[in-house]
């Protein structure tokens, strides 16, 4: 009785995430919910509620899309990502937390932290070191594409 019950909760919650995920409403906050609709002013950028920069989210989101998505927080602004694995190098993984740390788009309002596994001669996962440029070439990609939506959006 309690599997079918954590069965239940658990069906109900993925289907929440995913109805969150469609195409009429991009997950996460909008530039419309962090700046109430009627563009961006000092006092509605940091409206209580939301605690990360819209442009930064969705930048994140669309630079990342290649890795499937393992958890999002909107209002926390963490944005956690699964295991991938390129198909021209299957013997590598990657895993990726990016944080979203202000409501401001500036390039130290965002943080990303990426893992990366290596398999071994025993066909078992070992962790790896990960370059530093490798996270670093992640924020500047999510950066410039957040700095285009911000533009987009002015205009």
């Amino acid at each position: 009785m309690v599997l079918v019950r954590g069965a239940t909760f658990a069906l109900i919650a993925s289907g929440l995430i995913l109805g969150a995920c469609s195409a009429e409403r991009p997950f996460g906050p909008t530039v419309g919910d962090v700046f109430g609709g009627g563009g961006p002013t000092k006092a509605s950028s940091t409206r209580p509620g939301i605690g990360v920069n819209a442009f930064l989210w969705r930048a994140t989101l669309d630079t990342m899309a290649f890795m499937p998505l393992a958890n999002a927080d909107p209002w926390g602004g963490v944005i956690i990502y699964d295991w991938y694995s390129d198909p021209a190098t299957p013997n590598e993984r990657f895993k990726a937390t990016v944080f979203i740390l202000d409501t401001r788009l500036r390039a130290d309002a965002l943080n990303v932290t990426v893992t990366k596994e290596v398999r071994d001669e025993t066909g078992q996962w070992a962790g790896a070191r990960v370059a530093a440029q490798t996270e670093t070439d992640l924020e500047n990609a999510i950066l410039t594409k957040a700095r285009q939506l911000n533009l987009q959006n002015a205009g």
